[in-house]
């Protein structure tokens, strides 16, 4: 699994999604017998810090709400805690997801940026509702990034980072082997 790095955290407030003037400076591998513990190393790889435990905040976008359900019930059964606004908690918790709910930035006091402050927060799922990082959710990510806390804005993002924490869940040390054992025995056509 190939991971692109971007310098985000040299650019205080920066919303972190991705836009045509992105430019990365740099990309990490890697490779193992499945695709979670390789999406794993290359997360590892790029100075993310992947949690096995702690709280997650959930925020998703209307047309992402039915889609998370399985991945954070699958959070909350490796024992995550999981908090949430007031719209998404409605439907993780119709779907029977324990949820704590916070306050919206606007809504007052103690809000998700004072959790994050405070490190009780160790990773964010928050898909864009295509508002721009004018917001509360892009105050959020550019928060993530000042505090070191992964957040994951896509669907696929956030599956793959589920799968890679259930994969560090079982196996905390993967496999580190040189590039060339990996390929040894490796025919090539032509």
């Amino acid at each position: 699994v190939k991971e692109s790095v971007f310098p985000f955290s040299r650019f205080a407030g920066v919303d972190i999604i991705l836009g045509p003037e992105m430019r990365s400076t740099g990309e990490v591998m890697g490779i193992d017998e499945n695709f979670a513990a390789a999406f794993a190393k290359s997360q590892i790889a790029a100075g993310i810090k992947l949690p096995t435990e702690g709280t997650v905040f959930v925020s998703m976008a209307h047309a992402h709400k039915q889609t998370i359900i399985d991945p954070v019930r699958r959070l909350q059964e490796m024992g995550f805690k999981i908090i949430s606004t007031a719209g998404t908690a409605k439907i993780l918790e119709e779907a029977g997801v324990q949820v704590e709910r916070v306050k919206k930035l606007q809504e007052g006091r103690p809000n998700l940026l004072d959790l994050m402050a405070n490190g009780e927060v160790q990773f964010i799922f928050n898909t864009p509702s295509g508002k721009g990082s004018r917001t509360d959710e892009g105050r959020i990510r550019a928060a993530a990034v000042t505090y070191g806390v992964p957040c994951v804005t896509t669907m696929p993002g956030c599956e793959a980072m589920v799968q890679a924490i259930e994969s560090l869940r079982k196996d905390p040390l993967p496999h580190v082997r040189a590039i060339q054992d990996w390929t040894s025995g490796v025919q090539m056509n032509g």
